[in-house]
């Protein structure tokens, strides 16, 4: 299954489909309720897809939440091993779209999809949108790992960063990964070692993702003799990195992994900081 779906194919799929509209930022229940495709339930980044850490030099901006609270919330959302998921969000899957897309893949989920273009796409070819709220019936809670699957640590992106064999990634915005700017967290720059791909890259002019086949002569140009396996994605606070791990697993990469704390943690450690 492809992790991405068009809206013709979502239209014409056969059998029970969840919809997930997973936003993020201030008042996003109320921009839901201004506009969500019908029959989806809204999730929001920073309450379900996330935790409020104590300290975000220990787990970053956006940690994830424990699995039992995962599980619940797919419980919640009337989510099995079996349920065919189809998410989105309002910034091209940049923020809950992919992230919530990641989390069940980290748990062993086979049936998920991120609709791609999101919001914008659905406006764009004139889908009536809803302004009803919608609850599906909840089941059980889901049956997760002992572990996300997928994940790296912060000493493990920083001694990957200094090996040759290994690859960190960056997805911010080229000025924040320099050093020019940092508009969310204290102290600007990138991991030392790290490469810079901004997660834009992965768009096209109108918000989707860019064909599987050029996206693929993207990452593998990056990795050069890289094993997949070797790489590490990372953004400010592990939101956006799981943009372009999507981006990856339509090109039919498999194994990058995420460092959850991403810059937001590392930037609070008193660690090294490369600004060129």
């Amino acid at each position: 299954m492809s992790p991405l779906i068009e809206i013709d194919e979502l239209r014409s799929i056969n059998g029970p489909v969840i919809l997930i509209d997973a936003r993020a930022g201030a008042d996003t229940y109320q921009r839901y309720l201004s506009g969500h495709l019908e029959g989806a339930q809204h999730v929001d980044l920073d309450k379900d897809l996330a935790v409020k850490p104590e300290d975000p030099a220990y787990g970053g901006r956006h940690p994830l939440p424990p699995l039992e609270d995962f599980a619940k919330l797919l419980g919640k959302l009337g989510i099995t091993p079996d349920t065919h998921v189809v998410v989105y969000d309002d910034k091209a899957a940049a923020f809950g779209g992919a992230r919530i897309w990641w989390m069940l893949k980290a748990i062993g989920h086979k049936k998920v999809q991120v609709l791609n273009g999101g919001l914008q796409a659905l406006i764009n070819a004139g889908v009536p949108l809803s302004t009803e709220p919608y609850t599906a019936e909840p089941v059980q809670p889901y049956p997760v790992p002992p572990l996300y699957m997928g994940t790296a640590d912060i000493e493990q992106a920083g001694d990957a960063a200094k090996d040759d064999t290994k690859m960190v990634i960056d997805v911010r915005e080229s000025p924040r990964y320099l050093g020019q700017t940092e508009p969310i967290d204290l102290i600007a720059g990138h991991i030392p070692g790290a490469v810079n791909l901004p997660y834009t890259t992965n768009l096209d002019a109108t918000g989707k993702y860019l064909p599987a086949d050029e996206l693929k002569k993207t990452y593998e140009k990056l990795f050069g003799n890289v094993l997949p396996s070797e790489v590490i994605v990372h953004c400010g606070s592990g939101v956006t990195a799981c943009h372009t791990l999507l981006g990856m697993d339509y090109a039919g990469i498999k194994g990058p992994k995420l460092y959850v704390g991403s810059w937001s943690e590392w930037s609070r450690r008193d660690l090294p900081i490369a600004t060129e």
